[in-house]
């Protein structure tokens, strides 16, 4: 099985993508499921709209589409209550997005969100790669913090902080890298060689639709590690990560 752990659906600043162009798109490559987040927009301010388009795609395609939730975290307890409605809605996990949201990873203003997220057995996806406040150090420090929740900490800082990757898979347990940007030969491969680190600590996602899904994919099955290595991060690994929310 294959599973596509973050795209973004709807229509970006500069991307658009609908649920039906995913689907084919998905068709086409054989890939299985995909872990959809809204746009920019829904990210930062209009989480209502955001979480609407992302549970109605899951609920319209069959099982195909999984729906994260988003909730800027300065709305406080209106925060609290849009996870809750998304959730009842079908959502699976919670999206973060720190620059796009206005908050530092560790000023405290997540840790309501993070809360919700452990009681409802969700696993939490957090961009990183953008200074100051999106780093995939300051995310293994929060992540730390919480060993109870999984965290991904998406695009695995890519490019610039690619080099803090290791670093940060190796100060939490619960944090998992995502394959997203990454050439297999030099950070993939780093990821696998690190004691500690391993494919059990890797998931696959194609960032869509700011990369070109194909090559994505591509890059992990070019990749030359043992078949059940690349079965865990093409989805086994995910799919654990998913299966505390369904149950």
């Amino acid at each position: 099985m294959i599973i596509d752990a973050h795209v973004r659906i709807g229509t970006g600043r500069e991307v658009d993508l609908s649920p039906a162009e995913l689907l084919a798109t998905m068709d086409a490559l054989g890939i299985d499921q995909a872990v959809v987040a809204p746009s920019e927009r829904c990210i930062a301010y209009d989480n209502r709209e955001g979480n609407e388009t992302t549970t109605t795609a899951a609920a319209e395609s069959n099982g195909r589409l999984l729906a994260y939730a988003v909730a800027n975290p300065w709305r406080g307890q209106a925060a609290l209550d849009e996870l809750d409605r998304a959730r009842d809605a079908g959502a699976v996990a919670l999206a973060v997005d720190s620059v796009l949201q206005g908050f530092d990873l560790l000023d405290g203003l997540l840790d309501p969100l993070l809360d919700f997220a452990a009681e409802a057995g969700w696993f939490v996806y957090v961009r990183t790669g953008t200074p100051a406040s999106a780093l995939p150090l300051p995310l293994a420090s929060l992540a730390r913090r919480r060993p109870e929740l999984p965290v991904v900490m998406g695009k695995s800082g890519a490019t610039d902080f690619w080099i803090d990757a290791v670093p940060a898979l190796l100060h939490a347990p619960n944090l998992y890298g995502d394959t997203s940007y990454a050439p297999w030969d030099t950070v993939l491969t780093g990821f696998l060689n690190e004691p500690g680190i391993g494919a059990e600590r890797l998931v696959f996602s194609t960032d869509a639709p700011y990369t070109v899904p194909l090559a994505e994919l591509d890059r992990i099955r070019d990749w030359p590690v043992r078949p059940e290595q690349t079965f865990a991060v093409l989805g086994g690994t995910l799919a654990h990560l998913l299966g505390a929310s369904r149950g």
